[in-house]
């Protein structure tokens, strides 16, 4: 017989939770073996509050007049959550709307989103030789024009050029080639080339909207059952969980060391690996993010080696996420890809499976609405390969401006070209300021009473610890909510600051955490420390044991 959907659904969380309650006993820091991204245990690095828990199955299989329901819909899609843009946003996004309709009705009189990296929205320029590419390709009736040399610098009409006669038909409204436009490819594979310092293949370049697809597009491939796993870092950038779940894997998680500032530890992840296969789990791929998204660490090339070993030995693939390869700004610390250590320590084709994610969305170019990225696949098979472009070719392909943005990104302007100062003086002011806004919000999270913050050495966050009291934890269960999501909801009605709990990357278990970042510009950043500092000595007063 048939079972419905909400009793595969049962089945799915059932064995999720049994396998949870195997526990290992034996680690150096008290943590988790491998808990499930769904588990209602006190112990799993994610908050016990999940609607697909507190929901019942009675109540959401209500008369309704509609033909589908929360019960017949996808398990897999009840499991997935996303909190980058979860309730705390929601709730920010409502006030907004409040704000405009009754202005003076809130004791601020903007919302600050610090709970997303988007850099643009919070007004930072577009780098102008990257628009002005774009611009003439959209439009190439006017290269031709004698008015365009006065606006346009002329390395910017020359690679539009360029481009335009890359693209099938000079037209960027038709559909490229699965994998992108071949030409592009030629020259994001020569930028990788440059930067590492070791060939690249433009046929292992996959062209994305975004990082995102792709990395859909491998838990895709590697997923196969409840039964297939993803080594994933806690804290973890929300995309993995959300995938995995959606694609019905399992999550298996290491933990970073907070106390060696996000460390990534070798026998942590045997740990928890020795662990996973012990109860019968199939650990496919081991996900590595540098530099660190929520937690803002940059790995050290020596580190880089053991993990590409530790993959190799344990014959799992590689996915790097080095979308925030440009977002370094400790002079002590320097961005090196995945790709480049494992070449460097003699590994080929044949030695190790990697996959290299890069977006147009981060670094100092912030594009996110442009929707441009790539993954670089490398020590599959050909036969492998083949499904991966058949894959591919079902979305058609990604967008050309992304495709553009992403071959600008990976080849911007040479010493010499007209553009090559102002592009350097802009590229510098933007990570110049990020890098002072992460130190202002660095020091200024320590100072506040209980909150510990790590340096961010890269990306564009900070993940700090916040220890609350048990009044302030009692309160939370009473409001049914996390005690992380319970200080940001307050935070945010309090101050207009928007932030994102730490329940939602994960974390050790009985810790509390929120992600912000350090995008909103610099002249702001003042208002949101201050607005911080009066409500958390409120917050901490209100509750203090």
């Amino acid at each position: 017989m048939r079972r419905t959907a909400a009793d595969r659904f049962r089945h799915l969380f059932n064995r999720s939770f049994l396998l949870h309650r195997h526990r290992h006993h034996h680690h150096n820091h008290n943590h988790p073996p491998f808990p499930a991204s769904s588990s209602l245990s006190s112990r799993s690095p994610f908050s016990p509050y999940r609607f697909f828990f507190s929901t019942p199955f009675s109540s959401m299989a209500s008369d309704s007049p509609f033909p589908v329901t929360a019960q017949n819909i996808n398990p897999k899609v009840l499991k997935c959550e996303y909190a980058v843009r979860g309730e705390v946003v929601t709730l920010a996004q409502n006030l907004q709307k409040d704000l405009l309709a009754n202005p003076g009705s809130h004791p601020f009189d903007e919302i600050l989103y610090c709970n997303i990296g988007n850099p643009q929205s919070l007004g930072q320029p577009p780098i102008t030789f990257f628009r002005e590419v774009l611009a003439l390709t959209d439009h190439p009736a006017i290269l031709d024009k004698s008015e365009t040399q006065g606006l346009f610098s002329a390395d910017a009409i020359e690679r539009a050029w360029k481009i335009v006669e890359q693209i099938p038909g000079r037209a960027t409204g038709a559909y490229s080639h699965s994998q992108g436009v071949k030409g592009l490819r030629d020259t994001i594979a020569a930028g990788i080339e440059e930067r590492d310092g070791f060939p690249a293949n433009p046929d292992d370049i996959f062209m994305t909207d975004g990082a995102s697809p792709a990395v859909h597009n491998m838990m895709q491939l590697l997923i196969r059952s409840e039964n297939d796993a993803i080594l994933c870092p806690i804290p973890q950038y929300p995309l993995y969980s959300a995938s995995i779940a959606l694609h019905g894997g399992f999550l298996v998680p290491y933990y970073l060391n907070e106390a060696s500032g996000w460390g990534l530890e070798i026998p942590e992840l045997k740990k928890q690996l020795d662990a996973a296969k012990s109860k019968g789990i199939n650990v496919r791929a081991l996900v590595v993010i540098n530099p660190g998204n929520p937690t803002g660490q940059v790995l050290s090339e020596e580190n880089q080696r053991h993990i590409v070993d530790f993959a190799k030995q344990e014959g799992l693939v590689l996915l790097a996420d080095e979308v925030y390869q440009e977002n370094v700004y400790v002079p002590e610390k320097k961005f090196h890809s995945f790709k480049k250590v494992a070449r460097s320590m003699g590994y080929g084709e044949k030695d190790i499976t990697l996959v290299s994610f890069q977006s147009v969305s981060k670094g100092y170019h912030g594009e996110c609405g442009k929707r441009g990225g790539y993954m670089e696949v490398t020590g599959f098979s050909a036969e492998v390969r083949e499904q991966i472009y058949k894959v591919a070719s079902v979305n058609l392909c990604s967008n050309i401006s992304g495709q553009i943005l992403a071959s600008l990104v990976m080849s911007p302007p040479k010493v010499g070209d007209e553009s090559y100062e102002s592009f350097m003086a802009e590229r510098g002011n933007i990570l110049a300021s990020l890098a002072r806004r992460a130190k202002t919000l660095e020091d200024a999270f320590n100072k506040l009473e209980g909150v510990t913050c790590n340096k961010a050495e890269g990306a564009m966050y900070l993940f700090p610890q916040i220890r609350l009291s048990q009044k302030a934890i009692k309160a939370a269960g009473e409001a049914k909510t996390a005690p992380d999501n319970f200080y940001c909801k307050r935070l945010l009605n309090a101050t207009g600051v928007v932030v994102v709990p730490g329940s939602g990357f994960g974390q050790v278990p009985g810790t509390w955490h929120f992600r912000c970042t350090i995008l909103p510009q610099e002249e702001k950043i003042p208002a949101i420390v201050s607005r911080l500092t009066e409500f958390h000595k409120k917050f901490m007063d209100e509750f203090r044991d």
